[in-house]
């Protein structure tokens, strides 16, 4: 397969070994199934959401909480056949929908999977915001509920962090086509059956980038009827940072949040009357991580 499918289009065949940016192979590689109690309320509701996390991303972030899947790689292959059968198995463990976790890079085998079986929940596309739009379109009528992340309003420190130089543009014209398609927020009996949600993680030293993100979610998908495009999205500020993958190599984010620069920001969501979801401070801690112990 050549692969064009994220913004990358690095245009290169993805075979077994991975060439390519995302560095994994066609065939889905999977990190973990499993129920997952530790989303918004809900996406975790009171059942927990039925939670792949795939490996290999479109991003390589220096900070990466899941660096052990994202860049190296720890997985195990399966068939598109298989990836519809743990769909069956997290709908029977009582999940409250299926969220695929950084799953941009396979969204061939994904869409392959879901003619095996449909399961009977939402789905949720739970990814770095760093989409592609044509790709974005092909799961149109079959994504109940985006969950993506807007990073930056800076490029210049994308570039740094995350070695991405055009993802504010990029990010933001993928939440304008999944808001297209989910334009509305729908939750019944406290569990979400559609809309889209956008996060944003808060980094030590990188306030202003945040305020910036915040300001312009406002004015372009939540808040007043003065917003650009509606308002629609609801918006999780998250608190969890925490020194992970090559953190270490960049000073300024090789801790933890402080308490004054979290509020700075949380004072900054609330100013903007934000609807959403925000995280106490204490959701800094290594217990949140998952255990990468798929087994097939």
């Amino acid at each position: 397969m050549i692969c064009n499918q994220c913004p990358r289009k690095c245009n290169t065949e993805r075979t077994e070994k991975g060439f390519g940016f995302c560095g994994v192979g066609e065939l889905p590689k999977i990190a973990r199934a499993a129920l997952h109690f530790d989303e918004e309320p809900p996406i975790s509701g009171t059942r927990g959401a039925g939670t792949i996390f795939f490996s290999g991303c479109n991003l390589r972030c220096v900070f990466c909480q899941n660096y052990a899947i994202s860049e190296e790689h720890h997985g195990v292959v399966i068939t598109p056949y298989q990836l519809s059968e743990e769909y069956r198995r997290l709908e029977a463990s009582g999940a409250q929908n299926i969220e695929f976790v950084t799953p941009s890079h396979y969204v061939n085998a994904i869409l392959e999977s879901l003619t095996y079986y449909q399961p009977r929940l939402p789905l949720i596309w739970n990814s770095s915001g760093y989409d592609s739009i044509d790709t974005l379109k092909r799961l149109e009528g079959v994504i109940d509920i985006y969950l993506p992340d807007f990073k930056y309003s800076d490029n210049a420190l994308a570039r740094r962090l995350s070695h991405c130089g055009d993802y504010v543009e990029t990010a933001a014209a993928a939440i304008d086509e999944m808001l297209r398609q989910q334009p509305e927020i729908k939750i019944e009996n406290d569990v979400m059956q559609r809309g889209v949600i956008i996060r944003h993680l808060v980094l030590p030293s990188h306030t202003k980038n945040s305020i910036g993100v915040l300001e312009t979610i406002a004015r372009r998908w939540n808040g007043s009827e003065k917003t650009e495009n509606g308002t629609r999205a609801l918006v999780s500020l998250m608190a969890q940072y925490m020194p992970a993958g090559k953190a270490a190599d960049y000073p300024e984010i090789n801790r933890k949040l402080t308490k004054r620069e979290y509020h700075k920001v949380l004072n900054k969501y609330m100013e903007l009357n934000l609807d959403g979801f925000a995280q106490e401070l204490d959701s800094s801690d290594k217990k949140y991580v998952p255990e990468w112990n798929y087994d097939n």
